[in-house]
This record gives C-alpha cells, sequence and structure tokens, in this order.
C-alpha cells in the first residue's frame, strides 16, 4: 500500500509498504480521509521523536475485523491501552503508561491507504455526515473534552486564543454549552472566519483580561504567556497546545492569582459525533483543499503556512 512515511528527517511518499495485518480484537480500516493538524506538522519538526506513518484524524471503511463491522464506515479514538494495568482498569485508558498513539506514538497512523487499530476503539458514523464533515469527529471530540473539564464554569466569559482550526471548534463547544465567547486571532483571515461562525472576535493586539475560562489554542509557545494576562484571579487555563519548542514563560501571576492551569488532550467521540450529524457544530468552512495521497507532501506544505485552514487527504484519489 503508499503511504507517507517520517524517517526522522525526511518525510516521503512510500509505495509498497507492507498491508498492516490485524492480530484479535483489531481492524484494517481503509482510509476515505485523514486530516493534517498541528500535532502532525509538529511531529516533522521533532514533536514526541515520532518514526513511521503519521496521522490521527481519520475517517474509513472497515475491510477486515469483526463481521459486524465489516463494512462500516468509522471514526476511532487514537489511544491504544494496554487493558491490563490499574490505569485501564480504572477506565483511564487514555492515560495508560505503555499505552500507543495512533500516528504519534509507537503506532503508525492514517496517512495511509490503510490503518489498523483496535476494534473497541471505532466508532461509526452516521449516513448523513459527508466524509469531510467526519474527519472532524476526533479534533472535535478533543475540544469537547475541554467543556468536560470546565463544566463548572459554564455559562461564564471565555476567551479561545487562536481562530486556527482547533480554536474555533473549542470556541463552538463553549458557546454551546452557553458560555460568552470571544475568539483572539491573529490573522485578519482568522478573524473573519471566527465572525461568519457566529462567533465574537478580536485581533491580538490589543489587551484582554478578566476572563472566567481561557482556552490556549494558539498553536504557539507564547500562548500560554497570553492566557496568564488574560485569566482573572481565580480563573482557569487550559492548554491545548502541543509544540515541539519550549515555553519560556513567568508562572508567577499562576500563583499570585490562583489561577487552576489545565491540560487537555484527547476527548469523547459520542457528543463529537452528534454535534456534527445535528449541525450545532459546522466545520465546512474550516476546509481548505484535499490532496490525493500521492501528494502528501505538498499537502503538508500547504498545511504549514501561515493562516492555513484543514488540509484533507483523500487516499482515493
Amino acid at each position: 500500500m503508499r503511504a507517507l512515511v517520517w524517517d526522522g528527517s525526511r518525510a516521503r511518499v512510500v509505495a509498497d509498504v507492507p498491508d498492516p495485518i490485524p492480530v484479535a480484537g483489531e481492524c484494517v480500516v481503509r482510509v476515505l480521509r485523514a486530516g493534517i493538524c498541528s500535532t502532525d506538522l509538529e511531529i516533522l519538526g521533532g514533536y514526541l521523536g515520532f518514526r513511521g506513518i503519521p496521522g490521527h484524524e481519520f475517517v474509513g471503511r472497515v475491510e477486515q475485523g469483526p463481521a459486524d463491522l465489516v463494512g462500516t464506515r468509522v471514526v476511532g479514538e487514537i489511544n491504544f491501552g494496554c487493558g491490563r494495568c490499574e490505569v485501564c482498569a480504572a477506565g483511564r485508558g487514555r492515560h495508560c503508561p505503555s499505552r500507543s498513539v495512533l500516528g504519534i506514538v509507537g503506532a503508525d497512523g492514517a496517512f495511509a491507504d490503510r490503518l489498523r487499530i483496535p476494534s473497541a476503539n471505532l466508532h461509526r458514523v452516521p449516513e448523513s455526515l459527508d466524509d469531510d464533515t467526519a474527519v472532524f469527529v476526533e479534533p472535535l471530540a478533543a475540544a469537547f473534552r475541554a467543556g468536560e473539564q470546565t463544566a463548572a464554569l459554564a455559562g461564564g466569559r471565555s476567551l479561545v486564543i487562536g481562530a486556527g482550526k482547533l480554536g474555533l471548534l473549542v470556541a463552538q463547544v463553549l458557546r454551546g454549552r452557553g458560555d460568552r465567547v470571544v475568539v483572539l486571532a491573529r490573522r485578519p483571515g482568522a478573524l473573519r472566519l471566527a465572525e461568519s461562525l457566529g462567533l465574537a472576535a478580536v485581533p491580538d493586539t490589543g489587551s484582554v483580561d478578566g476572563f472566567d475560562l481561557v482556552v490556549d489554542a494558539s498553536g504557539s509557545p507564547d500562548g500560554l504567556a497570553i492566557a496568564l494576562r488574560a485569566a482573572r484571579p481565580l480563573g482557569t487555563i487550559v492548554v491545548k497546545t502541543t509544540v515541539a519548542s519550549r515555553h519560556d514563560v513567568d508562572l508567577a501571576p499562576l500563583v499570585i492569582d490562583e489561577v487552576t492551569l489545565v491540560g487537555s488532550r484527547c476527548g469523547p467521540f459520542p457528543p463529537a459525533v452528534a454535534g456534527l450529524a445535528s449541525g450545532a457544530v459546522t466545520v465546512a468552512p474550516l476546509v481548505e483543499a484535499t490532496f490525493g495521497l500521492g501528494d502528501a507532501i505538498e499537502a503538508l506544505r500547504r498545511a504549514g503556512e501561515p493562516g492555513a485552514r484543514k488540509i484533507l487527504l483523500d487516499p482515493g484519489r
């Protein structure tokens, strides 16, 4: 099969990668669509030292696996816990100390014709969702995770730093639960995109402060410093940003203002599927272009351009 392979110094499309072979409890899924996200780009910059096939946002059709799944269109949770340790037994498999993570840690991912994934990680996709919409389930689940972690702040003043793909998903989730949301946008195009989704947006040229909740989805090392200035005393900051570079930030305000700092990663798939199926979350304006798998290198370059919206890969092209 074909796949985009990262060897630690170079990404290239390889035409003869061996097909994945499932073991008991696993499926082989033909990838219909894969999304390129900021984490994928950070991996190419050295994040987590990954080697192999990147990509973790996907929708596909099951080709091998349990009879009740074969032929179904699915999305998949990306953390593969061992299922045996105390962490997994407590229902915290996303944080299993020996987990692998699709296209990120120890498991080949979705920038390929096919991928291998545990059957238990799969969720069926309603036929009402087209592939370009369904591919957003994984990042939207991550947005819902920020809402889960800050349920006590629902209805308050919330600031989302970053009007990129994830930031706009987070903003829509928070708005949906009743928050008064403001999006901090770095570029005029991002400002207009946020406003087209009915979100209040401001440029990052001015000061913002006094927010009950601040979500850093900036994708930048300076996002946390901005968040610390924007959060009110006794407020909460949720960090969604993953970057290969290090943060250099004064944490004194965190102590002085008794601000709660929350790391946030993957989230629940059922509300993400439901949010897309109901139209409560809009994703079509977030898509910029779709490339064939053979053009994955160009797709990565395009995805890394400042202000780029979501770039998709379609292995069927």
